[in-house]
């Protein structure tokens, strides 16, 4: 019994270790600036809307103003996990700061959280950080069908992925995800490398496909 609690403690151990940076996945922490790749997140904005946004009244969900793609973050990742409130800054982002996110996040509140949570891990200061989501963002060209579709759609998530790939010269599908909630498209999460000059594989983040044969995805508003 001894010989047994003694290996499955060295296991453990380890386990730990070979996970590396991993580790500080989903419990906050991390070096800022120490990251592999990044992680452009898109959201459908009408599944936001329909399953949570209108409950709080967020303004992104108010006639006119629920399109379809958005920002919801540009995440610093690790090949194994993700840092996440590294507190490389101490103070909230100032107002000229915070103007660098206008236009690229659908709402202020949104672009502090996730400063607080992925920029804080860039090793950038609040501005740039801004500055290279409106980069990233730029640089991903949205499928014409999926860029304001008028009434509610039935696809299936690779056929999603594909058109992606076929507007985005060097995407491949080991490059990104599409995910879904509620058989729902949720979001399309892009790769991209350190220096956001172009996409990358990220085997761990392609494993997050949706795996629903069909998804609807509900047109704006």
């Amino acid at each position: 019994m001894r010989a047994l609690a003694g290996l499955l403690l060295a296991a453990t151990v380890a386990g730990s270790l070979a996970a590396g940076p991993a580790a500080a996945q989903g419990r906050g922490g991390g070096e800022p600036g120490v990251f592999d790749f990044y992680v452009l997140s898109l959201s459908w904005s009408p599944t936001y809307c329909a399953l949570t946004g209108e409950r709080r009244n967020d303004r992104q969900c108010d006639t006119g103003r629920n399109p379809g793609f958005v920002v919801h973050g540009l995440w610093p990742q690790y090949d194994r996990g993700f840092p996440s409130e590294c507190g490389a800054f101490s103070r909230s982002p100032s107002r000229p700061a915070m103007q660098e996110a206008e236009g690229v996040f659908p709402s202020e509140g949104l672009a502090r959280h996730e400063w607080r949570q992925h920029g804080t891990c860039s090793g950038l200061d609040p501005a740039a950080y801004f500055r290279a989501t409106a980069k990233a963002r730029d640089a991903v060209t949205i499928p014409a069908a999926l860029a304001s579709p008028k009434e509610d759609l039935r696809a299936a998530p690779i056929d999603i992925a594909r058109q992606f790939v076929a507007a985005n010269p060097g995407l491949r599908p080991d490059m990104m995800s599409v995910t879904c909630r509620s058989g729902q498209l949720q979001e399309v999460r892009i790769c991209f490398t350190k220096d956001l000059r172009g996409f990358t594989a990220c085997p761990e983040v392609a494993r997050q496909n949706c795996r629903a044969g069909e998804v609807t995805v509900g047109a704006g508003r």
